[in-house]
């Protein structure tokens, strides 16, 4: 409620100023406190204009003003009944309205000491009444006034014009907010601007300068953008290759499987990698790895694309190049496996004293030349059906021999193990002794006879089980290890740093081997 008081004195409390809180007002302060409005885009305000025409109406006077006070002058960002729109601030009323905490009323000028002899008392806008209400920011900062002013003394305001200004006042020091709002944003939003200008400058300077070309997308795949390197390798036109031109770049075979892998990038977020084969200026094409990875936001969506792509094309002829010596090399030595067998049975028919000892080394030289042609580099024709690098495939070329003609007597089952060529020759040497024992004494010398071998990974090494079953009953051997247990030691242990465990059941011979994982590939 209002204090019926304050109200027939003439005055109504504002909001409290640094002066009535007995505060020095920083002047600095002030300044930059109005610096903070964009004065300009408040000047002749319409909004402003019908709170003072309004106060004017309100208070029966001819003249109403919004009046900021600055260093050295006072600006009238809205008026009504006067064409000045700024006055010096030696003279003003309002300078000392702001200071007050509540509103300001001067009767009759000419009476006031503080304005007797005031220029615009004295000169030609006549002042004699004057009432102003202070404008005081959130953080305490006087600011100036929305005042009335009339040629012509007065006792002072009714209780309902006080009022009434007072709540014009806080209608002006909202829009002041909203215009310091304002303000503020586009500050910040010309700043966001000038920051991302200088970013996207340093990326596209940074960008040239990258011997591989660079390309960027929408979050749709839209091609945007390319680097100065782009259109030196293509000789295509700047912004020709934009949106879907791209692909027209590319080999014709390679168009539809690029669009593809680009599609599935775009569909799951996954990074874009690929090679194909990229339009050269002079009209040939060259092998390029294409690659991309998609930029997120805070919430995970993809904002943007950027991708490189970098000639490789000397590194895919060299590697061509090596594939072709290194498949003509494995060859070569696949066929001295097969002269090797063929010049111990030569041996042997000579001696017929050798031939049991030259037969199980030819089937060792076999199992090797077996290994080696698994593992070994091949061309898209010769390549096996199993990877490469599956243990499981090894011993599957090795087991084939042992096939019946209705069954596979040896079972694999279990974990998947990588391997590579430096395992692959005690791999096949280990397992190819215990079938051959198998095949003489143990469970494959019957037709019932089966052999399961399990494999098991663990956290640093490999358990492989081979167990055999429905075989005739096994006897432990004694006497001195034979050639082919040592091989099996050779293999397991000294090669692939494992151990050796054969437990000699009457029902069948388990043996386990146990191989750090390291010891399979190099990888």
């Amino acid at each position: 409620m209002l204090d019926p008081d304050l109200l027939c004195s003439g005055a109504i409390a504002a909001t409290p100023s640094p002066v009535a809180r007995g505060w020095q007002v920083d002047e600095a302060a002030r300044t930059a406190a109005l610096q903070t409005y964009n004065l300009e885009s408040l000047r002749n305000s319409a909004a402003l204009k019908r709170i003072t025409d309004f106060a004017a109406a309100l208070c029966d006077t001819p003249v109403a003003l919004i009046s900021l006070v600055e260093e050295t002058r006072q600006t009238f960002i809205s008026r009504t009944g006067i064409d000045v729109t700024e006055t010096s601030r030696e003279t003003s009323f309002c300078a000392h309205a702001m200071l007050e905490d509540q509103i300001m009323v001067v009767p009759d000028a000419t009476r006031d000491p503080r304005f007797v002899d005031n220029a615009l008392v004295t000169g030609d806008m006549h002042i004699r009444f004057y009432a102003g209400a202070p404008l005081v920011s959130d953080d305490g900062i006087p600011l100036g006034s929305l005042c009335v002013i009339d040629t012509e003394p007065r006792e002072g305001l009714t209780p309902l014009q006080l009022q009434g200004l007072a709540t014009l006042a806080d209608n002006v020091l909202a829009r002041l907010r909203d215009s310091r709002d304002a303000a503020a944003w586009r500050a910040a939003e010309r700043d966001t601007r000038r920051l991302l200008s200088d970013s996207e400058d340093r990326f596209r300077t940074l960008a040239d300068t990258m011997p591989q070309m660079v390309w960027s997308t929408l979050p749709d795949g839209y091609h945007d953008y390319y680097n100065a390197r782009w259109y030196e390798f293509t000789g295509t036109p700047p912004g020709s290759t934009d949106g879907e031109g791209w692909n027209d770049v590319f080999h014709p075979e390679d168009q539809e499987r690029a669009w593809s892998v680009w599609r599935h990038s775009l569909t799951t977020g996954e990074p874009y990698q690929i090679e194909y084969r990229l339009r050269h200026f002079d009209g040939t094409y060259r092998w390029v790895l294409g690659r991309a990875l998609p930029i997120r936001d805070d919430a995970g969506t993809i904002t943007r694309w950027f991708g490189t792509c970098t000639d490789i094309h000397e590194q895919k002829l060299a590697l061509h190049e090596r594939e072709v010596i290194s498949q003509e090399l494995s060859h070569r030595i696949k066929n001295i496996f097969s002269v090797i067998s063929g010049l111990i049975s030569f041996a042997a028919r000579s001696r017929p004293d050798f031939a049991t000892v030259a037969a199980d080394l030819r089937l060792r030289i076999t199992a090797l030349g077996r290994a080696h042609d698994f593992v070994r580099p091949h061309s898209p024709s010769s390549r096996p059906s199993m990877q490469q690098d599956s243990l499981h495939g090894l011993l599957g070329e090795l087991f084939e021999p042992y096939r019946r003609s209705d069954r596979q007597p040896i079972v694999i089952t279990g974990d998947e193990i990588a391997i590579d060529d430096r395992s692959a020759t005690p791999l096949a040497l280990l397992f190819h002794e215990l079938a051959t024992n198998a095949t003489k004494y143990g469970a494959l010398s019957t037709e019932d006879g089966v052999i399961d071998l399990s494999i098991r990974r663990f956290d640093d090494h490999v358990a492989l089980c081979w167990v055999e079953r429905n075989g005739p009953a096994v006897v432990v051997p004694t006497g001195p290890q034979g050639f082919g247990s040592q091989l099996i030691e050779l293999s397991a242990v000294r090669q692939l740093g494992g151990t050796v465990d054969r437990d000699w059941r009457v029902d069948g011979l388990v043996v386990t081997v146990t191989v750090p994982l390291a010891a399979f590939s190099r990888a």
